[in-house]
């Protein structure tokens, strides 16, 4: 006789109750999204971006009955980040769940004889150095509490060919490999590392990039291959609660794209 053990129905809702959550650009977009999303679910949610939105990001959750913190700071600065995220933990008590969600292309992001060299500098400054740094930072204060997740934020663009954005694009598989190369070093200490490959997420700042007809956006060829359309923050904050929810508990190392179906053409 085969014997099935079975584990405890588990609820639904609250799926982050008593967790910790950093989410770093959380003033806008995808960022904003997956704070509101979490603290629906019953995150205490430290804040950082270098947009100062993110003070109405924080206030919102308050005034729907959550906890909040906001620190104003620039990721690409280490020195910057890492007295942000040693002020929001001793505040908050800790942190279970790191979202490095901050980055993005800029309209000076081009083909690579045409960008001007130093934009290569900010894109890896902020699309790969500033999430390095954030598991630096956090890892130490993870491992104290037993285990946490990490959130990496890749792109379609890091998975199938695409071109216009090619520092961005470069920075994105930094991520990717980063990211596997943290699950091996972290799952000996209840740490599991993954990504989220988002394709084109209809944010402010990808629609301005769009109007503006600059390939660092989503090029028309790009739009197209989006099987399911093209995509909101909120679909991507649904995806980002998985991975830091005891739902993925099972799962490290991992890049998931989040895309409408893009990578499947």
């Amino acid at each position: 006789m085969v014997m099935v053990l079975r584990k405890p129905w588990r609820s639904r809702m609250n799926r982050l109750q008593g967790k910790i959550v950093l989410i770093t650009g959380a003033a806008a977009g995808i960022g904003k999204a997956s704070a509101l999303r979490f603290a629906k679910e019953g995150a205490v949610v430290g804040l950082l971006d270098l947009n100062p939105a993110g003070i109405e990001v924080a206030e919102e959750i308050r005034t729907q009955g959550g906890q909040a913190e906001f620190i104003q700071a620039d990721v690409s600065d280490a020195t910057v980040q890492q007295e942000a995220i040693e002020s929001l933990v001793a505040s908050l008590g800790g942190v279970d769940v790191l979202y490095n969600n901050a980055g993005g292309a800029t309209p000076l992001d081009d083909h690579l004889l045409k960008m001007p060299l130093e934009e290569f500098d900010r894109a890896i400054g902020l699309n790969l150095f500033g999430p390095f740094a954030g598991c630096r930072f956090v890892i130490p204060h993870m491992e104290q509490r037993g285990g946490g997740s990490i959130i990496n934020t890749a792109s379609i663009r890091s998975m199938i060919g695409t071109a216009g954005a090619d520092a961005y694009t470069a920075a994105k598989g930094g991520i990717v490999t980063l990211t596997r190369a943290l699950a091996l070093q972290c799952a000996p200490k209840k740490i599991r590392v993954n990504a989220i490959a988002p394709g084109a997420v209809m944010t402010e700042r990808v629609k301005a990039l769009m109007a503006g007809g600059n390939d660092s956006g989503p090029t028309e060829a790009l739009v197209n291959r989006h099987l399911l359309g093209l995509g909101t923050p909120e679909d991507v904050a649904d995806v980002a609660l998985f991975f830091a929810s005891e739902d993925s508990r099972w799962v490290t190392g991992q890049i998931l794209p989040v895309d409408g179906g893009a990578s499947a053409v």
